[in-house]
């Protein structure tokens, strides 16, 4: 199916620095516990370039409450401007 005709997710977009990966598995334990809280839409981590990028709502959670979360795995974040 082309990608033109699959529905683009809504929501505000933040994308955060994250240092403390260590693996291609770091960046899927975030995309997990940030993909299973409520608001979040979806979740792009990448390891080779230490971002995540998170599509969410902003009428359910904060970009802080986003933050929070990854920093309770014990990596450290930073938001990207």
């Amino acid at each position: 199916m082309l990608d033109l005709f699959k529905k683009k997710p809504q929501g505000r977009v933040v994308t955060f620095k994250i240092d403390g990966m260590h693996c291609t598995s770091c960046s899927m334990n975030i995309d997990g516990e940030l993909e299973d809280t409520e608001g979040v839409i979806s979740a792009n981590t990448s390891y080779k370039s230490g971002t995540t990028k998170v599509v969410f709502d902003e009428g359910v959670i904060s970009k802080d409450e986003i933050q929070g979360i990854i920093e309770a795995l014990q990596y450290t974040v930073k938001e990207l401007r």
